[in-house]
């Protein structure tokens, strides 16, 4: 090769390196300012949804343990109807987390041990006749004995519910004799414990108190016992140790919890009993408040959506507003249906219980599996923005 040749060469091979290194650097740049925008998005999701929701369930369930041991100590109409109050507050934001029950919800098998309806009377009522059992439950001061001895059937908020709750009224107390007392405040411990459970798995900064209890009762609160809790895993996306390969698998996952209970509320919580599948499995049926559970099921959806809980959302570093980026008429679709699944769920003639066949529980139920499906076709965009 002569020297000019030689020359040529080297010129165009510097030109294709160039082209070349500005294009990737180009690329790189751009994938980089996606990155911290899905980075501040997970970011926000957890701070203003996760966290403060997981916060307040924990904060609620102790105080519903505080009052159901006031009312096993001093058994008046006024103690029970403040316990009642409690739990309904505790389910509510129970009920706004299951658009996360993916994480520590599943991995550690919570929800079924929280929340499995409908309650086995027949369980309960041999519960009742066995003194070893009562006797049992009776020392349970953590709540250990419950949780470890009773099934799903007989724990969580459900078998809470039916101790203090009759036909959506608070129950009269005089109905409620010292074993039942004694069950439920055993039971409420454990539901105490499993949502600190929740709480610290997710987040390193709840209360050293929650998470030295945690300890104490050896329960597992990070992903595949080491060393990162679910909120930190979710945040080292695409870094050794996680089990996020990107932010974009972050948010799908995000996407993913709130089909799973849009179509849970669709398809089961209201449509086995609407449809006939199961007439008896209605959630929430002592208190009555089933369409309440299934109103606040839907404002989980909402909050991971939006960026936040509505008193303190940041729109601008939302799953809503990176949609609406790429594709504004998905938005605008997802945006609705979330809208109309709450319009037709607030419609639903109550109490669901007596009125699951009405056709206005049938309008929720499709509403809800139409969100579902919106928010299916989100989590499939998602992929689409990447490439």
């Amino acid at each position: 090769m002569n020297k000019t040749t030689k020359t040529l060469a080297l010129i165009a091979v510097s030109a294709l390196f160039a082209l070349s290194f500005n294009s990737c650097g180009k690329d790189d740049i751009v994938e980089e300012k996606n990155k911290e925008t899905k980075e501040a998005i997970v970011k926000q999701y957890l701070n203003q949804t996760v966290y403060p929701t997981y916060g307040k369930l924990a904060e609620e369930t102790q105080t519903l343990v505080e009052n159901l041991e006031a009312l096993k100590a001093n058994k008046t109409q006024t103690n029970l109807n403040q316990a009642t109050a409690s739990f309904l507050e505790a389910r509510k934001w129970w009920e706004m987390s299951e658009a996360f029950l993916f994480g520590a919800a599943s991995d550690f098998g919570i929800d079924p041990h929280i929340d499995s309806w409908p309650l086995d009377e027949d369980a309960f009522n041999n519960l009742m006749a066995s003194r070893p059992m009562i006797e049992m439950l009776a020392g349970d001061e953590d709540g250990t004995v419950a949780g470890e001895q009773l099934g799903n059937a007989l724990l969580g908020f459900h078998g809470i519910e039916y101790i203090l709750f009759r036909e959506g009224q608070p129950r009269d107390v005089n109905e409620v004799n010292d074993d039942m007392m004694t069950y439920v405040v055993a039971v409420s411990r454990d539901l105490r414990n499993r949502c600190f459970q929740l709480e610290v798995s997710w987040n390193e900064d709840a209360p050293a108190e929650h998470a030295a209890l945690m300890e104490e009762l050896e329960l597992n609160t990070t992903v595949n016992g080491g060393n990162n809790s679910y909120g930190a895993n979710m945040l080292l996306a695409g870094q050794a140790g996680s089990t996020y390969a990107t932010f974009t698998n972050a948010l799908q996952a995000i996407a993913d919890g709130c089909i799973d209970i849009a179509d849970e509320v669709g398809t089961s919580k209201i449509g086995k009993p609407h449809t006939g599948e199961d007439p008896h499995y209605v959630e929430s049926p002592y208190s009555q408040k089933s369409i309440i559970d299934f109103y606040d099921n839907i404002i989980s959806v909402q909050n991971a959506y939006m960026g936040g809980m509505e008193s303190n959302r940041d729109e601008d570093r939302s799953l809503h507003a990176y949609i609406a980026d790429g594709n504004a008429e998905l938005d605008t679709k997802t945006v609705n249906a979330i809208n109309n699944a709450l319009e037709k769920i607030n419609a639903m003639k109550a109490p669901f219980v007596e009125y699951y066949a009405d056709a206005t529980a049938g309008a929720a139920m499709e509403a809800c599996q139409d969100l579902s499906d919106v928010m299916t076709e989100v989590k499939e965009e998602l992929s689409k923005m990447d490439k």
